[in-house]
C-alpha cells in the first residue's frame, strides 16, 4: 500500500505509526496506511494513486455527469455472529425521486450468514443549485476550514464532534455536522448515506453519505460536501464539479433510505454485531 520496503517501515515504525507485535511480527490498522500513503506526497503510494484515477472525472466537462447511467447493483451482506436463520433488511437504494429508477429487484430471503440483495438502478443528474445564501455561507466555512480527509471506521464516524476536534473529516462524519449546522440556523436537514459508483473494479467500499436540505424555495438539495472537499485537493480545474457538489444531483451517487449514522443492513436473528454490507456496482455498457 505505501509502496515502502523494509527500511522505510522501520523509520515509519520509529517514528510513531501505531502497530501491533504479534509473535513477532508487525500488524497495521488500514486506515492508519491508508491516510499515511494518502498525504505522503510521494505520488507512488496506493492510495495517492487510486485517488488520481478516482477523481479524474472531477477535472472534465460535467455534462456527463448529467445524463442517464444504469447500473447492475449487487449488495452482500454479512451477519459475522449470526445467531440464526432470520429475514433480512437493506436500505435500499432511494434514487426514484431524484429521478432515477429501481428494477429487477432481487431481496434476501430468510436464512443465516450471508445474503445478497440485486437489483438494476438508474441514475440522473440536475442542476439544482443551493439557493440560500446563509446554507452557502455555511458551507464554505466548512470548506475553508482545513479539515484534512482521512479513512476513518464507521462507528468513529458517527462521533463527528470527535472526529474534528482531530482536525479531519469523513463523508459521513462531514454529512453529519453541517446537517447539524444547517439545523441550527433553522433549516430541515438531514445526512443520508448512500454509495459512489463508477469506480473501476466496482463499488469503492468507502462509507459515503451527503446533506438533504430544504432551500429558501421549499425545494430539496443535495450537498455532497466530502466530494467537494476532495475534489478541491485534487485540482484547481474541479471548480465546476465542486458546483454542482452544492445542491445538485450528479449520475455517480446512488442515495439510499438509511439515515447518515445509522447502518446500511439488518438481521433479525438477534446478533448484537453490526450487519457487514459490501457492495458492487457496475456500469451497464
Amino acid at each position: 500500500m505505501l509502496r515502502c520496503g523494509p527500511a522505510e517501515m522501520d523509520r515509519l515504525v520509529a517514528a510513531g505509526l501505531p502497530h501491533e507485535d504479534r509473535s513477532g511480527v508487525r500488524h497495521f490498522d488500514p486506515n492508519d496506511l491508508y491516510n499515511l500513503g494518502m498525504y505522503s506526497n510521494t505520488s507512488t503510494t496506493q492510495p495517492e494513486l487510486a485517488f488520481r484515477m478516482l477523481f479524474r472525472f472531477a477535472t472534465r466537462p460535467v455534462d456527463d455527469l448529467l445524463r442517464e447511467r444504469t447500473w447492475e447493483f449487487q449488495a452482500r451482506l454479512e451477519c459475522v455472529d449470526c445467531a440464526g436463520e432470520a429475514p433480512w433488511r437493506l436500505e435500499e437504494p432511494d434514487i426514484v425521486r431524484f429521478g432515477g429508477s429501481v428494477t429487477d429487484v432481487t431481496a434476501p430471503a430468510p436464512a443465516s450468514g450471508s445474503a445478497t440483495y440485486t437489483a438494476t438502478v438508474t441514475t440522473t443528474g440536475a442542476r439544482t443549485p443551493v439557493l440560500s445564501a446563509e446554507l452557502r455561507r455555511l458551507t464554505g466555512e466548512y470548506l475553508a476550514a482545513g479539515y484534512r480527509w482521512h479513512m476513518i471506521p464507521v462507528p468513529m464516524q458517527v462521533d463527528y464532534a470527535l472526529v474534528h476536534e482531530l482536525g479531519v473529516t469523513s463523508c459521513i462524519a462531514a454529512s453529519l455536522l453541517l446537517a447539524a449546522r444547517f439545523r441550527d440556523a433553522g433549516y430541515r436537514a438531514e445526512a443520508r448515506r448512500g454509495w459512489f459508483c463508477g469506480v473501476v473494479g466496482g463499488a469503492l467500499d468507502l462509507p459515503h453519505a451527503c446533506v438533504e436540505v430544504e432551500d429558501d424555495d421549499g425545494r430539496l438539495r443535495t450537498i455532497d460536501i466530502a466530494k467537494a472537499l476532495l475534489a478541491a485537493r485534487l485540482s484547481a480545474s474541479t471548480d465546476d464539479f465542486q458546483e454542482l457538489c452544492l445542491g445538485s444531483i450528479y449520475n455517480k451517487v446512488i442515495p439510499s433510505t438509511a439515515a447518515g449514522g445509522a447502518p446500511l443492513g439488518y438481521h433479525e436473528c438477534g446478533s448484537r454485531t453490526p450487519v457487514h454490507v459490501r457492495a458492487d456496482i457496475r456500469s451497464v455498457r
